[in-house]
């Protein structure tokens, strides 16, 4: 019997000769069943970003774990971000939440990266404009739900991810790079949601030289399924120093 299988993958580098990158993500389980990733890009880069990004990431890890809903935990965390900070300061928040009670994934975006989704052997990407957190008063997420099934793919990236190679005239081609722009069946073709994390980093800093100019996250969920009769948990880290 063939059940469903979620495959979330990260890769991430930050800024080139920064000391560390200000883009956090994080990973909870929600209380009802499912898992979130929070990606949060604090502004500016550095341990200032860093320190913006983990407040962010934290605080939404919390309300999550709490059992608040996805929406929610957006509007909220813009509100503890506008206070502690004074609206003097930014940080671009993504929730992708795999949610086994409604068996959707839902994607929570206060970015101005969009997210890019294959579903059905069709690329399409979710960019309707919203604001980062943490400036406007009345600051909301745009919200997405996608039935789970076989083949749904979705891509969240940061700033440093889509911005990459402008400087030096180039463009960076998310969908290409991904090779999401042509069958379903592309992304296990390639190694499954790490090899599309992989991918597009990898052709990100091809775009920058080698010397990536921002910090750039990765974050690939893909939808497969398994015949194993247990239902075994992975988690892989590698942490370079």
């Amino acid at each position: 019997m063939k059940r469903l299988e979620i495959q979330i993958a990260v890769a991430k580098v930050a800024k080139y000769a920064a000391s560390e990158s200000g883009d956090t993500v994080e990973v909870v389980e929600r209380p009802h069943g499912g898992i979130s990733i929070v990606v949060s890009d604090g502004q500016r880069s550095g341990r200032s970003a860093k320190a913006i990004s983990n407040v962010v990431a934290r605080k939404a890890m919390s309300l999550i774990a709490e059992g608040v809903r996805d929406g929610a935990v957006a509007r909220a965390t813009h509100d503890y971000l506008r206070t502690n900070r004074g609206g003097k300061v930014s940080a671009e928040l993504v929730i992708a939440s795999v949610d086994l009670v409604t068996e959707t994934l839902v994607l929570s975006r206060n970015s101005r990266c969009p997210v890019l989704v294959q579903q059905d052997g069709r690329t399409e990407w979710l960019d309707e404009p919203c604001d980062a957190i943490g400036i406007y008063r009345n600051t909301k997420p745009n919200i997405v739900e996608l039935p789970l099934a076989p083949g749904l793919t979705a891509v969240v990236f940061t700033d440093g991810i889509w911005s990459a190679g402008r400087r030096s005239g180039g463009s960076m081609d998310v969908a290409g790079a991904a090779r999401l722009n042509g069958s379903g069946g592309a992304p296990s073709a390639i190694g499954g949601a790490k090899g599309i994390a992989d991918s597009i980093l990898e052709a990100a800093m091809e775009q920058d030289k080698g010397r990536p100019k921002d910090d750039s996250t990765v974050l690939a969920i893909m939808v497969g399924t398994h015949e194993r009769e247990q239902k075994i948990r992975q988690m892989e880290i590698t942490l370079p120093i």
